[in-house]
C-alpha cells in the first residue's frame, strides 16, 4: 500500500481527473489525499479522499505591485503550510493536476524530494504546469501534440486525460436512435463555472428552429444561478421543453443520452465527449491567454468528432442554422459520434495509475517527520 498526495486547482477542469486517479488508486488498495483550493465545496463530498487540505494559493497577475506582493505572500504560506502536511502524511508520490493552487503543494513536496508527476489536460501545457515543470519527474500528456511540452526538459508520456467512473459507466453505450420523428435530446453545457453566453445565444437560437423540429426537442441546459430564470422565461415563450440547473451531477449518463452537445471546449468536457462519442458544437472560451479551449476544441473537429463556433462570430441566427442543418441529417451526427469516440482515451486512468504506481516505488520515503 502507498500513500498519493494528489493537487489540483478547485474547477471541474482539474478536480474531474483528479478524482478519477483518486478512485482507481483506492481500487488498487492505496491511500490518497487531496491537496485543493476552497472551491473544492462544489465537488468535495464526492471526492473519495481519506482526507482534503484547504491550501493557501494565489494567481501571480497584473501590474500592480501591492497586488503582485500580496499573491506572493499568500503563495509563500501556502508552501510553509502544504509542507507541513506533506511532512506528517509523507506520501510516496504526488500527482499535481494544473492551476495555480498546486504550485505550493508540489513546490513543498519538490523541498521534500517526493516524487511527482504533473499531468496536463488541455492541448496547451498551463502557465502553473510550466512554472513547475523543472520540480517534476514525469509529465502525463492527455493529447500527443501539446504546446510547449517539449519545451521543458522533461520526460513526457502520452496517458490521456483519465475519466471518473460516472463516465466509465457510460462508455460504450450506443448513440440513440434518431428519425425524422423521434424526440431529440440536446445538452448544454458550460463547463464547472457555467457560461453566460450560453444562456444568452441558446434560447434565442432555439426560438429561431422550425416549429416541427422545435417541438421535438427536450434540452437539458446548465445556467448560472443568476441566469435561470430569464433563460426559463425565454424558453417559455418559444414553447420549448427544457430542464434547467446551475450543476448537473448526472452529466455523464445525459451526454449519453444526448444527440449532440452544444458547450464549452475545456479538456474535461472534450474528453468525455470523446470516450462517451457524442457529437458537439463547441463554442471556446475567448481571451484566454493561452487559447487552451480553441486548441481542445480543433482537436475534436479535426477529427471529425465535432464542430467549432467561435463566440466572436457567432449569433443566435449562425446557431440556428447549424443546428438546423445537423439534426436535418442523422447519418452525419452518428459519424460524428463514431469519430469521438474514435479519439477518445477510455483506459486513461489505468495508465496514470501504473505511472504513478511506479514512480512511489522509486522514493524512498523516509523523511522525517519531526525534522
Amino acid at each position: 500500500m502507498k500513500t498519493f498526495v494528489l493537487m489540483a486547482g478547485g474547477t471541474g477542469g482539474h478536480l474531474f481527473p483528479a478524482m478519477a486517479l483518486a478512485q482507481e488508486l483506492i481500487r488498487r488498495g492505496h491511500v490518497v489525499e487531496l491537496m485543493t483550493d476552497h472551491r473544492v465545496d462544489g465537488y468535495g463530498v464526492e471526492f473519495p479522499a481519506r482526507r482534503i487540505h484547504i491550501i493557501p494559493s494565489a494567481t501571480p497577475s497584473g501590474k500592480n505591485p501591492i497586488q503582485f506582493a500580496g499573491a506572493a505572500f499568500k503563495i509563500a504560506g501556502g508552501i510553509v503550510t502544504a509542507f507541513g502536511i506533506l511532512r506528517n502524511v509523507r506520501p510516496d508520490a504526488v500527482v499535481g493536476f494544473g492551476g495555480y493552487p498546486t504550485f505550493p503543494p508540489f513546490l513543498a513536496a519538490s523541498l521534500l524530494s517526493i516524487p511527482g508527476i504533473l499531468h496536463e489536460q488541455n492541448a496547451v501545457m498551463g502557465r502553473a504546469n510550466r512554472a513547475l515543470a523543472r520540480f517534476a519527474d514525469v509529465l502525463a500528456l492527455s493529447f500527443a501534440q501539446t504546446r510547449y511540452a517539449d519545451d521543458q526538459g522533461l520526460e513526457k508520456i502520452l496517458t490521456g486525460n483519465p475519466v471518473r467512473d460516472r463516465v466509465r459507466g457510460v462508455i460504450g453505450k450506443p448513440y440513440p436512435g434518431l428519425d425524422e420523428k423521434s424526440q431529440i435530446r440536446l445538452v448544454i453545457t458550460g463547463g464547472s463555472q457555467g457560461a453566460r453566453v450560453l444562456s444568452d445565444l441558446v434560447p434565442e437560437a432555439i426560438a429561431l428552429l422550425p416549429d416541427a423540429l422545435r417541438q421535438r426537442l427536450q434540452i437539458l441546459q446548465q445556467a448560472r444561478p443568476e441566469d435561470i430564470d430569464r433563460v426559463a422565461e425565454s424558453y417559455r415563450k418559444s414553447r420549448t421543453n427544457v430542464e434547467l440547473a446551475s450543476f448537473i451531477t448526472d452529466l455523464p449518463e445525459r451526454i449519453a443520452d444526448a444527440h449532440l452537445v452544444i458547450g464549452r471546449a475545456g479538456a474535461s468536457t472534450v474528453n468525455e465527449l470523446c470516450v462517451i462519442g457524442r457529437p458537439a458544437i463547441l463554442i471556446p472560451l475567448p481571451g484566454a491567454l493561452d487559447s487552451d479551449q480553441k486548441y481542445n476544441a480543433q482537436f475534436l473537429e479535426q477529427g471529425g468528432g465535432g464542430w467549432v463556433a467561435e463566440q466572436a462570430t457567432l449569433s443566435p441566427q449562425s446557431l440556428a442554422t447549424r443546428i438546423t442543418q445537423l439534426l436535418a441529417d442523422p447519418a452525419q451526427l452518428i459519424r460524428a459520434a463514431a469519430a469521438a469516440r474514435a479519439l477518445g482515451q477510455p483506459g486513461g486512468v489505468e495508465k496514470l495509475a501504473d505511472l504513478a504506481e511506479s514512480l512511489a516505488g522509486k522514493g524512498t520515503n523516509e523523511m522525517d517527520p519531526t525534522s
